[in-house]
C-alpha cells in the first residue's frame, strides 16, 4: 500500500466505511495517469466532510471505488470574500479563477461592462479550473462560480456587504486586509464609464482602494488586490 500525495474533490462524500466511485474522468486520471494500484490511498475533501483518507478498493481501466478511511483535517471556515470582475478574454479569465482560488475567495462573479471583451463564458470549463486549484492548494472549499451579470444589475442589487472598488486613478487609500464578509470589484481594461462609476457610487458600503503605485492589466489587478486582501488571514 502506499500513501499517495493526490488530492481530489469529492462533492458528496459519504460516510466512512462506505464505499464510492470516482467520476470518469477522475477515474481515468488516477488508473491511467498516475497508475494507482488497488490498497494505494489518497485524499479526498469537500468543505462540509473535510479531508479523508480514502483507500482504493477495486480499480479497473474505466471505475474506481474508493472508501474513507480516517479524518486527515476537519472541516474549517475560510474567508467570506467575493471577487467581481470584469470578463476578460478566455485565457486570461481561467487565470484570474485559477489564482482566485488559491488565495480563498468564496465566490467568483464575473461581470459585464460597456467596456469588456467577452460576454459568455463557459462556467463548466471555469469550476473545474477552480476544483483542480483547490486540490493543488490544500482548499476544503471550492469557490462559486457565478453567472456574468451586468455590472449595473449586480450594484442595483448588491446585498449589506463592504465592496472594496479598484480605482484606476491610483488616488484612493491602499486597499487593507479582510476582516470579515466582503468583495474586491475589478473593472476592465478600460475602466468603467461614467455611469457605471456614479452607479457604483450609489452602492451601499462602497469603497474607492488603490492596488498600489503602478497602472496594472485587468488580470493582475485582480490578483494583486485579492493578495493584499486575503494573504494576512489563515
Amino acid at each position: 500500500m502506499a500513501d499517495t500525495s493526490i488530492r481530489l474533490y469529492i462533492p458528496n462524500l459519504p460516510p466512512p466505511g462506505q464505499a464510492f466511485s470516482l467520476s470518469d474522468g477522475q477515474a481515468h486520471y488516477l488508473a491511467n495517469v498516475m497508475r494507482l494500484s488497488e490498497g494505494d490511498t489518497v485524499r479526498v475533501f469537500n468543505g462540509d466532510a473535510g479531508e479523508w483518507r480514502a483507500i482504493a478498493m477495486k480499480i479497473s481501466r474505466k471505475s474506481i471505488t474508493l472508501e474513507a478511511l480516517v479524518q486527515t483535517r476537519p472541516p474549517a471556515p475560510e474567508p467570506d470574500a467575493w471577487l467581481c470582475f470584469a470578463l476578460l478574454k478566455r485565457q486570461k479569465t481561467d487565470m484570474v479563477v485559477e489564482k482566485a482560488t488559491e488565495l480563498g475567495v468564496s465566490v467568483i462573479q464575473p461581470i459585464i461592462t460597456a467596456r469588456t471583451n467577452a460576454d459568455h463564458v463557459n462556467l463548466g470549463r471555469l469550476r473545474a479550473i477552480a476544483i483542480e486549484a483547490a486540490e493543488q492548494c490544500e482548499r476544503l472549499h471550492v469557490p462559486e462560480i457565478r453567472s456574468p451579470m451586468p455590472v449595473m444589475k449586480l450594484v442595483a442589487d448588491w446585498p449589506a456587504r463592504p465592496l472594496f472598488v479598484a480605482d484606476e486613478r491610483r488616488t484612493s487609500p491602499l486597499l487593507g486586509p479582510c476582516c470579515g464578509p466582503s468583495a474586491v470589484m475589478i473593472g476592465p481594461e478600460g475602466g468603467f464609464t461614467d455611469q457605471e462609476l456614479e452607479a457604483i457610487a450609489r452602492t451601499p458600503l462602497i469603497t474607492r482602494v488603490s492596488l498600489g503605485c503602478r497602472i496594472l492589466r485587468a488580470e493582475t489587478a485582480a490578483i494583486a488586490g485579492l493578495a493584499l486582501h486575503l494573504a494576512a488571514l489563515p
